[in-house]
């Protein structure tokens, strides 16, 4: 199997599309409100367009996503970090190791070595029964929660990329939660 990871296109919104709503199918089953579980092809659009949205290709099937908001973005993240958000791996290839190697992937290409950011945050519902667990395998720290209306408490992670970039950011960026999202 060959694998390409790269950053998604708009000439990728069917794919997308299709890969977001089989990935998030036991999301809908849980009853749990994420924006992915239930986006139309016109948020998957301007997902798309607003974000950089990255992708594994397996023989030109999408496999496993994610997403990285951006704080001068139209929907930033909640500490002025790129936020990583709408993890997806195709339901065919659970338990595979994709999505770990895509964050990995994301991590050491996009955000070290182009961004040369300090941390990284995402969030996940407080209901969920094991996302919490497994981002804390990858290495994220819980460093707050919020309740944005969505009938569960979003817990946010922050994951440190470059420990001296995060202290110098540190000593101008307060880690407070901003709901305005």
């Amino acid at each position: 199997m060959t694998y390409i990871y790269r950053k998604a296109t708009l000439a990728d919104t069917d794919a997308y599309y299709r890969l977001i709503h089989s990935a998030y199918a036991s999301i809908r089953e849980l009853g749990i409100h994420f924006a992915a579980a239930t986006a139309d092809r016109e948020q998957i659009v301007r997902h798309l367009r607003g974000n950089a949205v990255y992708v594994i290709e397996e023989e030109g099937e999408l496999v496993s996503s994610l997403s990285l908001r951006f704080p001068w973005g139209p929907n930033p993240g909640p500490y002025g970090l790129p936020h990583i958000g709408w993890f997806a791996t195709a339901p065919s290839k659970k338990n595979s190791g994709l999505g770990k190697n895509l964050l990995h992937w994301v991590e050491e290409t996009v955000l070290i070595q182009q961004l040369h950011l300090p941390a990284v945050t995402l969030g996940t519902a407080d209901s969920h029964p094991w996302l919490a667990s497994m981002y804390e395998s990858l290495g994220f720290v819980k460093v707050g929660t919020a309740d944005l209306k969505k009938g569960h408490i979003t817990i946010y992670f922050l994951k440190v990329l470059d420990q001296q970039l995060y202290e110098q950011w540190r000593k101008t960026n307060p880690l407070t939660v901003s709901t305005q999202h």
